[in-house]
């Protein structure tokens, strides 16, 4: 019985969602609708990396919801599932765009790359946040959309799972950080090592917790402009949805 009601639950939660994106899709439309949103905006390390999502069979996943909401546990099996059932196309901008850009416009550039790199082009866009991108479609952004609209649900779990395990991946080139524990958010931890040890190449200088750590280590000052930024990497040769 317990179970029953779990599961419907779940069911229940999906269906709200789902209707929400029915509600936002023009009624005359007759093209895909694709949900886009971003993981890392706030870390100071690494990339902010985005998403964008058209759900084909979205029976198949209850469950969903904004990823926050979610265990690091069930965000890697409902990721698995949306890859399976879904069309989904990732975007990022890294730390030395983020610097050049400001957070904001590297975010919205790496939404602008999610959606280019679906293999469908979307008919509407639903977008976290308050957000418009430089693309000739309709499109709409919506104040905490990863919990209203399943679409922006599911692309803000491929968002997250995507970016943990590249953090993960550079915490091998940079163990020092602790960056498979914190993905680049400013802990204790985190800010500990940045005082001890310094800023690395894929620290964002623009934010000032690593400005003022760079301070402290002049004789190692990274030029940004000459440095070769590891996280240029190609991002598909990151396996997502194992957990490694």
């Amino acid at each position: 019985m317990e179970v029953a009601v779990k599961v419907s639950r779940k069911a229940l939660l999906l269906e709200k969602l789902l209707a929400f994106d029915r509600q936002e899709t023009p009624a005359k439309s007759e093209g895909w609708l694709a949900g886009v949103d971003e993981a890392g905006r706030g870390p100071l390390a690494g990339p902010v990396v985005a998403a964008a999502v058209i759900l084909l069979n979205p029976e198949t996943l209850a469950g969903i919801n904004d990823s926050k909401k979610l265990s690091a546990e069930r965000r890697e099996e409902i990721y698995i599932r949306i890859a399976r059932s879904c069309i989904v196309g990732i975007g990022f901008a890294d730390e030395k765009q983020i610097d050049e850009l400001n957070i904001y416009e590297a975010t919205r550039l790496a939404m602008k790359k999610a959606v280019l790199n679906l293999s469908h082009t979307p008919a509407n866009l639903l977008i976290d946040g308050p957000m418009r991108l430089d693309l000739e479609l309709k499109q709409k952004g919506v104040i905490h959309g990863d919990g209203k609209s399943a679409s922006i649900a599911a692309a803000s779990i491929v968002a997250k799972v995507f970016r943990d395990h590249w953090m993960r991946k550079l915490h091998q080139l940079y163990p020092v950080y602790g960056f498979d524990n914190h993905k680049g958010y400013g802990t204790a931890e985190h800010m500990k090592a940045l005082k001890e040890k310094g800023p690395s190449l894929i620290h964002r200088y623009s934010f000032a917790p690593v400005r003022e750590a760079a301070l402290l280590f002049p004789s190692r000052k990274v030029s940004k402009k000459t440095a070769v930024i590891p996280t240029t990497r190609d991002p598909k040769k990151i396996k997502v949805g194992v957990t490694s």
